[in-house]
């Protein structure tokens, strides 16, 4: 029998906001209050962190004695979420007596900790003296992990007569340096040049990089590398071996000879994307390195230059799109399970409740829930992959005293991953059955004469909810000429106050015990 629910109840959401690296012990906000929770019910409803996730368990803790909400390990912004506009933790809350369950959600906001870097200490360039003032020589961009205003750089450029920096916005809004010829160089005059460009963060409190460039006057070469795309795009399927090829990209150059020459390598790319992808210097492929996750990143972008053999470099964006493959199965995690479950619950009581999360996306990660076995219970969906295991119908311990179900999770793939956990649920006795005799009425005969604590007959009385027998026996020895038949009424009393009667009839049998009296 399946018992399949597909209503969802309405979520109740906490949200706050937070700056990230806060200490261990530093407060985000008062939960219980929050929740409608007074100091006086915290002991009793046990509020507590619970979620399936495996980081955000660590990262909060809740305060058993106030009800606040507090962090237990530094956030990293940018270890956490990357480049992603915006960041958030989301987790459940418990609460018992009666159980149920609270979405929090905590914004984790970027601070400005840290520096735009180069990805070297120095950029060499060579200019030919024949140059004329107004070429433009693209440099190396600067890095900044953090995000926001945080992020946006703007240069600056040691004075020199000679040159000055423009700045060219790529097509991904951000800022290309460029170095600005002004004057003509004469290379027997001065064969060389050091500035230092400096990368500027937007910060309230800025943080700034530097790279030393220095520059070669030489004889020739006037014409740098020219990629055929400024963008390069390309998707693929998570889960490709090592070595696969992604995209290629292609340079020209109209010198000759060396020149002409032209090589391949990455710009200033995050250890993330060198870890993940190669380049060959010669053919422009890109391949993977590892498979590629993407439930662990969905989209790569970063800078490729091509460079010649006279040292003139032209830079290319590569974005890479991750598409997702059904390559998880749903985890079912229990946060609660309330058992034994007295018999007399009233329907729609909360049994367990249940964390159902797959880290697949769309289809993929679209997860339903259902029992599997015969049990007076059904599951319900709550909020955030969260389900409520309930009682669909009145328990009866007399004829079911364990239950046990298989609650199935399936995900929205083709073909569908699944996976599956047991419940077991026991049920506590209440006092609902009265002690039944198993006759309404007994009969017995008895000689007289009988000694004192002589067995008479054996009543019994039966209670689904507990047993219990009597026995009946004489006090004192009977006379069938004083009394010959005795009748009462016995009451069977369980423990929990239930009654039942019988009736009792004895009757003495006649002993010759009596000599003829003259």
């Amino acid at each position: 029998v399946l018992l399949c629910v597909c209503c969802r109840a309405a979520a109740e959401r906490v949200r706050y906001s937070i700056a990230e690296e806060l200490g261990r012990g530093s407060l985000v906000g008062p939960l219980a209050r929050d929740l409608g929770l007074s100091a006086d019910e915290l002991p009793a409803r046990k509020l507590r962190v619970a979620s399936a996730g495996k980081k955000q368990l660590k990262y909060f803790i809740v305060n058993e004695e106030n009800g606040n909400l507090y962090v237990n390990e530094r956030l990293d912004r940018e270890e956490m979420c990357g480049e992603s506009a915006s960041c958030s933790v989301s987790f459940e809350v418990l609460v018992q007596n009666p159980l149920n369950v609270f979405r929090v959600e905590v914004s984790i906001e970027d601070v400005n900790d840290n520096s735009p870097a180069f990805r070297k200490a120095a950029l060499d360039l060579e200019i030919g003296e024949w140059t004329l003032p107004g070429a433009r020589f693209p440099l190396e961009t600067a890095r900044d992990t953090d995000v926001g205003r945080n992020s946006l750089l703007t240069y600056q450029l040691t004075s020199n007569p000679s040159f000055s920096l423009a700045l060219k916005e790529s097509p991904d809004g951000s800022k290309q340096p460029e170095l600005v010829l002004e004057r003509a160089l004469d290379r027997e005059k001065q064969s060389s040049f050091e500035l230092v460009l400096t990368a500027v963060d937007g910060g309230e409190l800025s943080r700034s990089g530097t790279v030393q460039i220095r520059v070669n006057v030489t004889d020739a070469n006037d014409n740098p590398p020219v990629f055929s795309k400024s963008v390069y795009e390309a998707r693929v399927a998570e889960n490709l071996p090592a070595g696969s090829l992604v995209l290629r990209v292609r340079a020209t150059d109209a010198d000759a000879g060396s020149n002409g020459r032209v090589s391949y390598s990455f710009g200033n790319v995050p250890d993330a994307v060198s870890a993940l992808f190669a380049v060959d210097s010669e053919s422009g492929e890109i391949r993977t390195l590892a498979p590629l996750d993407f439930e662990d990143k969905s989209k790569y972008i970063f800078g490729l230059e091509a460079r010649d053999g006279g040292g003139l470099v032209s830079h290319c964006k590569v974005q890479i799109d991750v598409t997702d493959e059904n390559d998880n199965s749903p985890e079912i995690t229990i946060l609660s399970l309330s058992t034994p479950v007295p018999e007399d619950a009233p329907v729609g009581t909360v049994v367990a409740l249940l964390n159902v999360d797959d880290p697949d996306s769309g289809e993929n990660g679209q997860v339903s829930c259902e029992l599997s076995g015969e049990a007076p219970l059904s599951i319900v969906a709550s909020s955030g992959g969260s389900y409520k295991v309930v009682t669909a119908s009145a328990l009866d311990r007399e004829q079911a005293s364990e239950h046990r179900v298989t609650v199935v999770a399936r995900d929205g793939g083709r073909p569908a991953l699944w996976s599956r956990t047991e419940l077991v649920l026991e049920v506590s006795d209440v006092n609902d059955n009265a002690p039944v005799f198993e006759e309404a009425a007994y009969s017995a005969y008895v000689a007289e004469n009988n000694a004192a604590g002589a067995l008479v007959l054996r009543v019994q009385a039966r209670d689904a909810d507990a047993g219990a027998n009597g026995r009946i026996r004489t006090l004192a020895p009977l006379d069938f000429e004083d009394k010959s038949k005795y009748i009462f009424g016995l009451e069977a009393r369980d423990g929990g106050g239930l009654v039942s009667h019988c009736k009792v009839q004895i009757d003495v049998t006649d002993e010759n015990d009596n000599s003829p009296e003259i």
